[in-house]
Formats: C-alpha cells, sequence, structure tokens
C-alpha cells in the first residue's frame, strides 16, 4: 500500500494540481522552510466565506511541493472556517505515509502558509 502513496506522492510533484497564480486573490501568503530551503505561496479566491479558487507556486522537495497540490484540490469549496481547523493529522493523512520529524516541516509547509493567509497571521494556532 506504501507504493500506492509514494506514486501518488511523485505524481502531485510531476503533475502539480493547482500549480500558477489568481487573478486578483483574496489571499495571497507565502513562507520559506529556512532550514531546507523550500517555498510555497498560496493564493485564494473567497466568495461568501468559500474557497472558490486556489493557485499555488513554489519550489522545493517532491514532499513539500505534493503536499501543496493535494491540499490545494481538497480546499476548494471548503469554508474559512474549515480551513482553520485543518490540522497536521489531516495532511499526513493526505500523504498516507510515514513522516519522519525533519519531513514533517516540508509536509506541513503549505498547510502553515494556508492557515497564515487565512488567519491573516505571521504564526498560526496548531
Amino acid at each position: 500500500m506504501d507504493d500506492f502513496y509514494r506514486e501518488n506522492i511523485l505524481d502531485h510533484y510531476r503533475h502539480p494540481r493547482h500549480k500558477g497564480h489568481l487573478e486578483d486573490p483574496d489571499i495571497h501568503y507565502h513562507d520559506v522552510n529556512p532550514f531546507c530551503g523550500d517555498e510555497i505561496t498560496i493564493e485564494l479566491k473567497v466568495k461568501d466565506g468559500r474557497i472558490v479558487g486556489v493557485a499555488f507556486d513554489g519550489s522545493g522537495c517532491a514532499i513539500s511541493q505534493a503536499s501543496a497540490s493535494m491540499l490545494t484540490e481538497e480546499i476548494v469549496g471548503m469554508t474559512l472556517d474549515e480551513i482553520r481547523k485543518l490540522d497536521k493529522d489531516y495532511v499526513t493523512e493526505l500523504l498516507g505515509i510515514p513522516i519522519g520529524p525533519v519531513r514533517l516541516k516540508c509536509a506541513l509547509l503549505p498547510l502553515k502558509v494556508l492557515k497564515a493567509g487565512v488567519w491573516g497571521l505571521e504564526e498560526w494556532p496548531e
């Protein structure tokens, strides 16, 4: 089963979903993992408190980029309140493989960026 998830991660890394930019996003946030150099920007279009458009851009390892791709696929249609409730378990379940402590920061960078943008904060509650 791990092979399926590894292939899924590689597919999202090689063929990311929602990669690019939105015209006039309502929310735009960028952050970098200073330890490894991964970086992610997430842009959102919001209507009536619900995500109606999403795009991400960035560079980094397969885990950070696949995590961003998977996360952006999942959040279209969610409310801002639903986004605020997402946690690290949500992301690790999307990835489907055990993530060690070093790679966990890579996997969670897209969630950190998403939540920081939604909360409008430099740091976000875990």
